[in-house]
């Protein structure tokens, strides 16, 4: 069965820093570009970060520009966003997708990240 599974969240104080991971299973995660997504309280899911299979295309979502770090690990089948400098407003639930805009086909579950003081 294909599954992603976030990871890595937790509760951080503003300016404080955060490291996410999504593992991929059951599939062939090096064929795939991949998405992060952000779900803020009451609101739904948007995309801050895209990362194509070969790593040479990324984009960001402007207000995690300069911020927010997404990469990938082929070999541990594991996609990563490191955020820094992390505000009130990045509070939410981070999911992982497989693909990009409307080709993302396979969404993990998510991992909170709240940011308060």
């Amino acid at each position: 069965e294909d599954q992603l599974a976030e990871s890595g969240g937790g509760m951080v104080q503003p300016g404080g820093s955060l490291r996410l991971s999504c593992l991929a299973s059951g599939f062939s995660f090096e064929s795939y570009d991949m998405t992060w997504f952000r779900q803020a309280p009451g609101k739904g899911p948007e995309w801050i970060a895209l990362i194509d299979r070969g790593s040479r295309d990324i984009e960001y979502e402007d207000s995690v520009k300069g911020r927010f770090t997404v990469s990938r690990d082929d070999a541990k089948d594991t996609l990563y966003l490191q955020m820094n400098n992390l505000k009130p407003e990045d509070t939410g639930i981070y999911i992982c997708g497989r693909g990009w805009g409307v080709g993302v086909n396979l969404r993990g579950r998510g991992t909170q990240v709240t940011v308060t003081s």
